[in-house]
């Protein structure tokens, strides 16, 4: 039976992973095994807890106890449980709360890239994403259109942001992924796992999105870059292929979330239903 117990100070410290830690904090590189994030919502949190995920506790608006959060901390034992009216809670937290409900749950174990790669014939690369409402839209789009997994450099934004997995409405738990080798050409790595890569960039010697060959491929990452300046160079060199999407009235790109739809939608796998 979780324990209920009513919001009065603000500062006590177990309130400290809702009102006061920053997201760097919450990560806590330091001692890894301790790391935190921040669930949003009923249907977020119900993938994160589906995937297996460790909740910590929660913060809600009263009438959520005995309504849509009742099915949720009946799952969870006796996890603390923090309730108060939504006017307090938007005081201690600084924002409102999508559906009046947060949880803290502790930061799952990532596979290695090895063990993504494997079974996958569809990957979203990531190089150096940094906007996490970015990260949760393609992370949506990718769980939506037939990719396989998403492998990340680690100079980019964490898919575990509180706003990157609200965004991604909890597809950041149904999607497997990880950070790509570092140190090392992950164009290579991703060659040695059988697949050819696909730099979205423009290009003079850009095929289209259409192109025949691409879909013929039997093993492909789809690679996105960071907002404004796109793809290195030196990515683009190595890629196997690069992709431009076709453009009309005189745009030149997508931000880089509209892109991965597209470039999903036509490269990866889904089956119609």
């Amino acid at each position: 039976m979780s324990r209920i117990i009513a919001v009065e100070d603000f500062s006590a410290p177990e309130l400290d992973v809702y009102a006061r830690l920053t997201e760097n904090q919450l990560v806590n590189r330091a001692d890894p095994d301790k790391g935190l994030f921040i669930a949003e919502s009923p249907v977020v949190i119900e993938r994160a807890l589906d995937a297996g995920c460790v909740p910590v506790s929660f913060l809600m608006e009263e009438k959520h106890v005995a309504g849509k959060g009742r099915p949720l901390i009946e799952r969870c034992g006796d996890v603390p449980v923090y309730a108060a009216p939504l006017e307090v809670l938007v005081q201690l937290t600084g924002f409102h709360l999508t559906r009046g409900m947060l949880c803290a749950m502790r930061r799952p174990k990532l596979p290695c890239p090895e063990r993504v790669c494997d079974g996958a014939s569809r990957l979203a690369v990531l190089e150096n994403v940094m906007n996490p409402t970015n990260i949760g839209a393609i992370f949506r789009s990718a769980a939506a259109l037939g990719m396989d997994a998403v492998l990340l450099t680690d100079a980019g934004s964490d898919p575990l942001y509180r706003r990157a997995i609200r965004v991604s409405m909890g597809t950041v738990f149904q999607v497997p992924w990880t950070y790509l080798p570092q140190g090392e050409d992950w164009t290579e790595f991703l060659r040695s796992r059988g697949f050819k890569t696909a730099a979205m960039a423009l290009s003079a010697d850009s095929v289209s999105l259409r192109d025949a060959a691409l879909n013929s491929e039997e093993k492909l990452a789809v690679v996105l870059g960071t907002e404004g300046d796109g793809l290195a160079a030196s990515t683009i060199a190595h890629c196997d292929y690069t992709v431009r999407i076709p453009m009309s009235h005189g745009v030149d790109s997508l931000n880089v979330a509209a892109a991965s739809a597209v470039a999903f939608y036509q490269l990866g796998k889904t089956e119609e239903v």
